[in-house]
Order: C-alpha cells, then sequence, then structure tokens
C-alpha cells in the first residue's frame, strides 16, 4: 500500500469476488442477539436510562420521538418492492423496518411489550407477503440495505413467541441475500469499479447480517473474506486506498460527494460491529485502517483540509459500454451535515480499545444524541443507517487490556425484555466494557451504467489503471444499470 505518495494504487486485493476463506469465529456458535447489539447492550440502555444517565437519556428521548417508534404504527406489506425505475414503492419498505427497529429497541429499553408486539407484528405481516424486489440497479441497494435493516430489526425480537422465525429466515435467504451475494460476486455484470464503495458495502452488511441471523456460517465467511480481499470498491484496502503517515486514509468516495462518503463509513462500521459481536474483529484488522479512514472523513467534514491522491475510475458493462472518471480532489463539504454514524464507531476505538480518535470523537460529539430514520429527512438517504448510536453505543470506557475481539459464545436464547436481555445471552460487547433530504444512495436513472465494479487496479503515474476482468461476469443480466 503507497503511503502518501504522488500516485495511488487501489490494489486487486483478491482473484475471486467471494472464496471461501473461513471467518475468524465461523467455528464458534452464534451470538443472539447478536447483529448491532447484544443481549448485555440491550440491558446497558435499559439500565442506564432507568437511572437516568446522560447522553442515554438524551437518545432515548429522541427515539420514543421518533414517529415511527410508537406502538400504533401498522404495517403495509408488499409482495413486490421496486426501487429504481418506474412503479417504485420502496418508501413503505423503509419505513415499516424502522417502525420495527425502533418499537423493537424501545421495548428493550423501557420494557413495554404493546411495542415488541407491534415490530412482530411489522416483520410478521412483510414475511408473509414479501416474494421479491425489483427495479434498475437500485434493486441491489434496496437488497442490500434493508436487508441489512430487516435482519436487526428481526433479531432484538427473534425469541418473541409470535414471531415467525423461519418463515424471516426464509424470506432474508430468498429475496435478500441472493441479490447482495450476486452483486458482490458479478456486479450486475459491469466493470468492477464501476460501482462505487457504498454499493458494496450495502449489499456486505445484507450479506453478514442474513448470514448471523439464519446462522450460515459459509455466508458469514464469505462476508469476512469480502471484507478483507474482495475485488470490488467496498473492501477495505479499495475503500480505503491510501494509508498516510499522520494516522489519516483517505477515503474513495470524498472525491465522489459528502452525503456518499458519510453512508459508506456508517455501512463500514455497521458491518464491523455486527462482525465483532460474534467475535470477528473487523474493526481491529489490517492496523484498524477503518479508523485511519474514519479519521480523515471525521476532519474533512468537520472543514479540515486532508490530503486527496488523484484517482480514475474505469465505468461500463464487461464486453459493453466503457469510459473512465477522475477524480482530482476531495469534494467540498457542509460541516452541517449529519449522519448518525459516529456513536459507534468512536465508542468502539474509544471506549473498547482506549485509542486516540479525535476527529471521530469531536463528530460524535457535535451530531450528539443521535436520532434514526425520519429524523434526517424524507427521502431514503435519511434511512440508510439504523441510528439512535447514542442510546445504543455509548458505552463506559474499558479499564484493563484490550485490543482485540472477544470470542463468539453460545447463544443463550435471546430475551424479550430489558432485564431479561441481561441474562438471555452470552454478553460479547459487554465483555470489552460494561444533509437532509439527499437521496444519497441512489445512484439515479440518469446514470448510463450505474456504478458498477471490475476486477484490478494498478497504479500508474498520476492515477490509475483499471483492469477488467470479464472471466467475472456469468451471465449476469446488464439491464438497468
Amino acid at each position: 500500500m503507497l503511503k502518501a505518495t504522488g500516485a495511488v494504487g487501489i490494489a486487486a486485493a483478491a482473484t475471486t469476488a467471494l472464496s471461501a476463506a473461513p471467518a475468524a469465529a465461523a467455528g464458534a456458535a452464534f451470538v443472539h442477539p447478536g447483529l448491532l447489539h447484544t443481549g448485555s447492550d440491550l440491558a446497558r440502555m435499559a439500565t442506564k436510562v432507568r437511572a437516568g444517565a446522560q447522553p442515554y437519556t438524551a437518545g432515548h428521548a429522541r427515539l420514543t420521538a421518533n414517529r415511527h417508534a410508537q406502538s400504533g404504527w401498522t404495517a403495509r406489506p408488499q409482495a413486490t418492492v421496486v426501487r429504481g425505475g418506474t412503479g417504485q414503492n420502496y418508501t413503505i419498505l423503509y419505513n415499516d423496518i424502522h417502525a420495527a427497529y425502533q418499537n423493537a429497541l424501545r421495548h428493550h429499553v423501557g420494557g413495554d411489550s404493546a411495542h415488541a408486539d407491534t415490530a412482530v407484528a411489522i416483520l410478521n405481516a412483510w414475511s408473509a407477503k414479501l416474494t421479491g424486489l425489483a427495479g434498475n440497479a437500485d434493486r441491489f441497494l434496496a437488497a442490500g440495505l434493508y436487508g441489512y435493516q430487516f435482519a436487526n430489526a428481526a433479531e432484538l425480537v427473534r425469541d418473541h413467541p409470535e414471531f415467525e422465525l423461519d418463515r424471516f429466515q426464509e424470506m432474508l435467504s430468498t429475496v435478500f441475500a441472493p441479490l447482495s451475494d450476486s452483486f458482490l460476486a458479478e456486479h450486475n455484470g459491469a466493470v468492477i469499479t464501476n460501482y462505487w464503495t457504498n454499493w458494496d458495502l450495502a449489499a456486505l452488511a445484507c450479506v453478514l447480517a442474513s448470514g448471523i441471523f439464519c446462522e450460515d456460517k459459509a455466508q458469514v465467511a464469505r462476508a469476512v473474506d469480502y471484507f478483507k480481499h474482495g475485488a470490488g470498491l467496498g473492501s477495505i484496502k479499495h475503500a480505503i486506498p491510501v494509508v498516510h503517515d499522520d494516522g489519516l486514509a483517505e477515503w474513495l468516495e470524498a472525491g465522489r460527494d459528502q452525503g456518499h462518503a458519510l453512508l459508506g463509513v456508517g455501512l463500514m462500521g455497521t458491518v464491523c460491529e455486527m462482525a465483532w459481536n460474534q467475535g470477528i474483529d473487523l474493526y481491529g484488522y489490517d492496523d484498524s485502517r477503518f479508523l485511519k479512514g474514519a479519521q480523515y472523513v471525521a476532519k474533512w467534514c468537520l472543514g479540515g483540509e486532508v490530503p486527496f491522491t488523484a484517482n480514475t475510475r474505469a465505468k461500463g458493462a464487461v464486453n459493453g459500454w466503457s469510459g473512465a472518471e477522475t477524480v482530482t480532489q476531495a469534494a467540498g463539504v457542509d460541516p452541517g451535515m449529519q449522519r448518525p454514524i459516529w456513536a459507534m464507531i468512536s465508542n468502539h476505538y474509544t471506549k473498547r480499545r482506549g485509542l486516540s480518535a479525535s476527529y471521530v470523537t469531536r463528530i460524535a460529539a457535535k451530531a450528539s444524541p443521535e436520532g434514526g430514520g425520519g429524523d434526517y429527512g424524507p427521502n431514503s438517504g435519511g434511512y440508510d443507517q439504523l441510528g439512535f448510536g447514542t442510546l445504543a453505543f455509548t458505552r463506559d470506557k474499558v479499564t484493563g487490556a484490550v485490543g482485540s475481539s472477544p470470542g463468539a459464545v453460545a447463544s443463550g436464547g435471546g430475551a424479550s425484555g430489558p432485564s431479561a436481555s441481561a441474562s438471555g445471552s452470552a454478553s460479547v460487547s459487554a465483555s470489552r466494557s460494561p444533509a437532509a433530504g439527499s437521496d444519497l444512495a441512489a445512484t439515479g436513472a440518469d446514470s448510463v451504467v450505474g456504478w458498477a465494479a471490475a476486477a484490478g487496479i494498478g497504479a500508474v503515474a498520476g492515477g490509475l489503471l483499471f483492469l477488467r476482468r470479464r472471466d467475472r461476469v456469468r451471465g449476469a443480466s446488464r439491464g438497468g444499470v
């Protein structure tokens, strides 16, 4: 990896997009609840809120004030969800998912069973009716974003007596995960750099979350391997291609725009947190490369000057349309733009690991208390993260030696109430610690080929040479790219 040089190499990391290299905890039992929140996390939130401790109470107030977090929410399930092109109805899906998640979280913190019942009713309604995702290339975004969010909402009520667990697992395994798996393997028939970083990361989050929820060890292993070695722009060394001696590492999409860069950081943090809670340390991978990339984005978003190495990204379809785009500098920023992504990252590195994360800490404090879906604008970009990080991820600082991910532990049968959460599932995280209105994810149907992905990238003086690997595509549809 180049360090603070004039030319960038986004190194080609793997000869296959999805290999079967085992994840670190692949031989251990799965932890439930164990996606973004463990049982100990949920117990901590409930305990802190009951004690009136800040900033938990401020974070909880944002949750209870959100219109999605009300027990009167009624689901509107659809047989087919469309994102991209004509007949779009995906706004119904993401609103219902966030209502399910917020009601489930509110139940764990406050103990009101009506909120758990509401979450279960929403999730059961969708698993009984949804059979497919449609649209142009944006259908892959729907699969990735809403797949990982659906899994997280359902994880919070998986042991509720009325929750249709098997049916929900089937929906994740047949509707969401296959599209995300396909995207990481074939990138919709496009060259490997055509789709920006956040596309890969959305798909990766879905593959990992649904793998954990459905207890599919091979699927989890594929996700972990792609994070480390994947050929697309969402794998860590492609998303963060240059590490500088000052501890900052360039985030590739900083050359695109602020909103998408924030989306990518939030998604990578989500992947790292879900993996951590299963005993897999991606936060610390490659000398905490993600921390260095998050520090870079945080400093940039706070209005600081950051280095940026010019790069050229190939676009187009394999054996079809082709083009290129060169980026020479980091995009402009709005210091007032906020997304609920920073509390989780800041608390992991500073509280669990005791590391310095000055810029991330500052921007997390600025964004506190973090809200969730519905608090950051009415369009899909405001629903790309589940949010409420101030409530969910604020931690007491660890004392003593830290630095490695806890091992995955066997599930004790996750509980459905705040007090039961503390004893119903083994602790993972607690073992280490007691611009609104912007549609960030959409490529836009205006894009001739969307943002797809090709295979290897090598350094060229002043830019990048993107090498296509056409053997990756195995007859994938190229429509809607």
